[in-house]
């Protein structure tokens, strides 16, 4: 793990229970957000971050537009895989809820300067199954097929791998259509 910030040795889960259990009985939501925002802009150490953004996977906070300032605020000053892939499924359940909105937000996202909210906009349907937005897929996918970065072509990988799982018919014609790199297609194809 590349960090400059340092490590406790506490594993996730720990976290996540720890969240769960100091957040239980808190409902309201601007009560949890402002917690959120004060341990993520506070954090000393990773873990504190992890549990930043296990306040905001809390069900008063899920699938809530007024999140989304949070949530990118994360992602580009987290600007790492291990927060950002969090974060990229808080923003697939704004999407479930919110898709007119969330669709315009993506595509725009998609093609951010930032790769982390580029990859964010990738992975915010992993796990939708059969109610993947295939055109927003798509869209979110082409923006980003010439991106040399290792940690998009991972991404779009992964997320026409798990599309795959349910419509391995629509994975083999996009990747027969698009010019995939070899990661983006090696890792689509893994299953097929």
């Amino acid at each position: 793990m590349k960090s400059a910030m340092p490590f406790l040795g506490v594993r996730v889960p720990a976290v996540r229970a720890l969240v769960r259990r100091e957040c239980r009985g808190v409902t309201d939501p601007i009560v949890l957000r402002a917690a959120a925002l004060d341990l993520w802009r506070a954090a000393e150490f990773r873990e504190e971050r992890y549990a930043a953004t296990g306040v905001t996977g809390l069900r008063p906070l899920r699938a809530r537009l007024d999140m989304l300032d949070v949530h990118e605020e994360m992602i580009r000053s987290g600007a790492w895989w291990d927060h950002v892939d969090e974060i990229a499924g808080r923003v697939g359940s704004v999407l479930r809820e919110h898709p007119a909105e969330m669709n315009t937000l993506l595509r725009g996202w998609s093609s951010d300067p930032d790769l982390w909210v580029r990859r964010c906009a990738i992975l915010a349907q992993l796990g939708f199954g059969d109610a993947t937005d295939r055109a927003l897929l798509t869209d979110v996918v082409v923006s980003n097929l010439a991106d040399a970065e290792f940690f998009i072509r991972k991404a779009i990988g992964w997320a026409l791998r798990d599309l795959a799982r349910r419509d391995p018919d629509w994975v083999r014609a996009f990747a027969a259509e698009h010019p995939l790199s070899p990661l983006s297609r090696r890792e689509a194809m893994k299953h097929l």
